[in-house]
């Protein structure tokens, strides 16, 4: 019974960060030239200069990726991202998120 119970937790923390995992294919420097856009508003380098916006550099790639795809979904709501992020796609998202958590 413990063998089972050990299993069926092991399958579930796998399950669970599978689609984290599966995000480690950013490429950093197609995000880049990707991430150009993002700039304008949470700064080229990532750093923002308005305290309303956050800060992008350093933040680890699965947290962008979610963040990005929430808002890409309506599960996040804010009116200046949903647009900026409706048209990247998953590889996209990737590349950028690789980008900003390399700095």
């Amino acid at each position: 019974m413990r063998n089972i119970k050990t299993l069926a937790v092991v399958s579930l923390a796998i399950a669970i960060s599978f689609p984290l995992l599966s995000h480690a294919a950013g490429n950093a420097q197609a995000g880049k030239s990707k991430a150009a856009l993002c700039g304008g508003c949470h700064g080229a380098e990532g750093i923002s200069v308005s305290p309303e916006v956050p800060n992008l550099k350093g933040q680890k790639a699965a947290y962008l990726i979610k963040a990005v795809k929430d808002y890409k979904t309506g599960a996040r709501k804010n009116p200046m991202m949903a647009p900026m992020v409706a048209a990247l796609s998953d590889q996209d998202i990737a590349d950028i998120a690789a980008y900003f958590s390399s700095l």
